[in-house]
């Protein structure tokens, strides 16, 4: 039972309590008060008569007479006139008479008997006769009854208004409650939030104090442990000078992308090197050739914001040397990026920035997951000798296997519409298990395959550029979760589906989304949406998708995660699930020492908030003791279980 009504059941138990006193009370005093008054009234008309009486005693009509028109009055029970000594009767009335709309129970509660008084008829010095008088108690009755009433009613009226008074003033004082409740409500959902009213009452304000203490306190040591773990990540991973990624993200991002995964597609790795770096450096002088570097970085990375490219890496290898990883970039895709590049390197020379022409030369390689790293960079420096030999243009590209089919983009668009419109969509499943105990599993990630026409199941990592391509991104997402929802009627099992960009800067597509999630709340439970690290919404609206989410009884989550805190804005407001640490930096963490430095901070960053992490990729037995060392509370991979049908 609620305080409110344990407080309010308090004040009708008080004010019962306090009416019954006060009606025992008044009714007793008053029964005291109207005995005197009967007893009064009677021996008043038994003087009264006595003296009439008196010239009269041997008429006994007009004794008779008298008594009668006194009697006659009905305030009396009964009026007697006796001789003395005998005794005898010489008159004598009495009435039956119940008292009028007063209940038998209150008659019989407050048990007021008639009174009585008497007195002597003189025949000169002798005592001839005796008047004996009882008055009747029904008035007495009527009036103590009509008492008890009012004094009920004005109680009755009182409770009320205090019940009204009591609960309104009970519902402001302990407002308070309710909105710690919902901070605490808050803190389980990992959402840290303050309550920006303090109450005036010195105890609550007490408590409602210390708990923005409480959350304040967390905060601060989240956004500390997220302010060194950011750092850590820039200084391991981050060029200084261009601001792009150094050489060892981009190792680490390129032998993730070759490793063979269902989410991984073919691409072009682009090799750029400044022409005559050294040259540079003696003529224009070394703070120009740096301001030249960062020029070239600033314009990457303006190439990168291009919708389409939110998973390309650009990055400085060393000196002059950049390197631009495109996955999913087909074959005229990429002959149009090195036009583009082209022209941004010859606005670089007429700006003064560098003397030479071509600023810079571009090798072009192809490259799909299977292959060896170094393969892929040999291919990139042939491709680059190449374009450094050719007088035409600054670039080359260079294939030496099909990397890309001969379909075209009309092709895959037929395919796609028929496979989405027909339902011609196989979900496969990747297990999620703790690190401590792999049988475990935590859930299911739901990914997908499509059908061609000759009915065989096509790779994400093959279709899915194609999508994007073609700006059905968000009608894929919708056609999955509602395969996920029709399987989850069947196998309630724990799921977790991903989200594209597209849903999410799409206000329609969001509300298609968020309105098939309410119209399945048997499934709430079981499912958790994942949202990309690197296709986030600004934070305003990625707070909002997160409340609408929640209030339709689901979870939300983040992955690929790669401990970029600024890019996410406050995480002790989204009241996430998890966060899934991307690939990359999980593959050979049990021999970079750098990187278990970077989960570590991770780790610490999330762990004051208790935010759960899972890894990604996992594919080895050492990465999974390191993790499992670490504290990381879940894993997937291959390590785990490769994707397949349920």
């Amino acid at each position: 039972m609620s305080l409110l009504k344990q407080l309010f059941l308090a004040i009708c138990l008080f004010l019962v309590v306090a009416f019954t006193g006060s009606f025992i009370a008044g009714v007793e005093s008053s029964r005291e008060q109207l005995i005197s008054q009967l007893r009064s009234h009677a021996q008043d008309a038994a003087t009264a008569l006595g003296l009439s009486m008196t010239p009269h005693v041997d008429d006994p009509a007009m004794i008779e007479l008298m008594v009668s028109s006194i009697f006659d009055s009905g305030y009396f029970a009964s009026i007697r006139v006796v001789r003395i000594p005998d005794d005898s009767v010489i008159v004598e009335r009495t009435t039956e008479i119940r008292p009028e709309n007063v209940p038998g129970w209150f008659v019989d509660l407050v048990d007021l008997q008639p009174q009585g008084g008497d007195a002597l008829i003189m025949r000169g010095w002798e005592q001839a006769a005796r008047v004996e008088v009882l008055s009747h108690p029904q008035f007495a009755l009527a009036k103590l009854w009509d008492s008890a009433l009012g004094s009920l009613f004005w109680l009755l009226l009182c409770g009320l208004v205090s019940a009204v008074l009591g609960g309104w003033l009970l519902r402001t004082q302990l407002r308070p409650l309710d909105n710690m409740v919902q901070q605490a409500q808050a803190i389980s959902r990992r959402e840290f939030l303050t309550l920006p009213r303090v109450p005036r009452t010195p105890e609550l304000k007490r408590v409602v104090l210390a708990m923005n203490q409480m959350v304040d306190k967390l905060k601060t040591l989240f956004a500390e442990e997220a302010s060194r773990s950011e750092k850590l990540r820039e200084e391991a991973y981050q060029d200084s000078l261009s601001g792009l990624a150094n050489r060892r993200q981009f190792d680490i991002r390129l032998s993730n992308q070759l490793v063979v995964s269902e989410q991984h597609p073919d691409g072009y790795l682009l090799l750029l090197r400044l022409n005559d770096l050294g040259g540079l450096n003696q003529r224009l002088g070394g703070q120009r050739t740096d301001a030249l570097i960062a020029a070239l970085g600033d314009a990457l990375k303006r190439l990168l914001e291009s919708p389409g490219r939110s998973e390309w890496l650009a990055s400085r290898n060393r000196g002059g040397e950049f390197t631009l990883l495109a996955p999913g970039l087909n074959r005229d895709d990429a002959e149009r990026l090195a036009s583009e590049l082209s022209d941004m390197l010859d606005n670089l020379r007429q700006t003064g920035a560098s003397d030479c022409n071509p600023v810079a030369h571009i090798g072009i390689a192809a490259f799909r997951p299977g292959e060896d790293a170094g393969a892929v960079l040999g291919r990139a420096d042939q491709a680059l000798a190449q374009a450094q030999s050719n007088a035409d243009r600054c670039w080359e590209r260079l294939d030496d296997f099909t990397a890309q089919n001969n379909q075209g983009l009309h092709d895959w668009r037929s395919w796609i519409d028929d496979a989405l419109s027909q339902g011609k969509l196989q979900l496969y499943f990747q297990p999620v298990a703790e690190c401590a105990n792999r049988d475990r599993l935590l859930q299911h990630k739901v990914l997908a395959r499509l059908l061609d026409p000759q009915g065989e199941a096509i790779a994400a990592g093959r279709f899915l550029p194609w999508i994007e391509r073609l700006g059905w991104a968000a009608r894929f997402d919708l056609a999955m979760l509602e395969h996920s929802l029709t399987h989850l009627a069947q196998h309630p099992q724990p799921l977790a589906l991903s989200l594209s960009a597209a849903t999410l800067r799409d206000e329609r597509s969001k509300a298609r989304l968020l309105e098939m999630l309410r119209n399945h709340p048997e499934a709430a439970h079981l499912m958790t949406l994942e949202v990309d690290e690197r296709h986030l919404p600004p934070p305003a609206e990625l707070e909002a998708l997160s409340q609408n989410v929640r209030e339709a009884g689901y979870s939300l989550g983040l992955q690929h995660f790669g401990g970029r805190f600024s890019l996410i804005g406050n995480l002790t407001h989204l009241g996430l699930a998890y966060l899934k640490i991307d690939g990359t930096y999980i593959r050979a963490i049990d021999q970079e020492s750098d990187k278990r430095l970077f989960i570590e901070a991770i780790f610490r960053a999330t762990n004051s908030i208790d935010l759960p992490l899972i890894a990604e990729m996992v594919e080895t037995e050492g990465e999974l003791e390191v993790l499992t060392e670490l504290g990381i509370h879940g894993a997937m991979g291959r390590l785990i279980g490769a994707p397949a049908p349920w």
